[in-house]
């Protein structure tokens, strides 16, 4: 999987407790747009149509674990279930975004470059691997 890249106000977000990432619904949702750091809700992306196994708003990344060793906090989360293309094809998309799905405006929280656009045809699938070992993110 490629980095993590953070969007900026994520960190206000944090800073000022609108953020919850222990306890909030955090989904991903898939993009052809290149995400700017400074971009602060969902509706500031394009999101791919929905359609043909992939649904408006992206799967469910469930909490997993959340803690803070020496003064680093670990986010780690499931791995969202798996996109199948059913009855057509998914995408194109470059982009998966990580977002908040419980606070209002659903603000983003960061985002991988794939490295070029993906079109899932029929049958294929797309799954989202992100490492228990290193987290999603880690704050410090």
């Amino acid at each position: 999987m490629s980095a993590f890249n953070k969007f900026h106000p994520f960190v206000e977000k944090i800073a000022t407790g609108l953020l919850d990432l222990n306890t909030d619904v955090l989904k991903v949702l898939l993009t052809n747009v290149a995400p700017v750091s400074a971009n602060s809700v969902k509706a500031d992306l394009t999101e791919i149509s929905a359609g043909n196994g992939y649904t408006a708003g992206g799967n469910a990344a469930t909490f997993v674990s959340g803690n803070q060793v020496s003064g680093v906090y670990k986010l780690v989360l499931a791995d969202p279930t798996e996109w199948v293309a059913s009855g057509g094809t998914i995408g194109p998309f470059r982009y998966a975004v990580l977002y908040d799905d419980t606070v209002a405006g659903d603000p983003l929280i960061g985002w991988w470059d794939y490295g070029s656009s993906i079109t899932l045809q029929i049958g294929e699938t797309f799954t989202i691997d992100l490492n228990a070992a290193t987290g999603v993110l880690t704050l410090t």
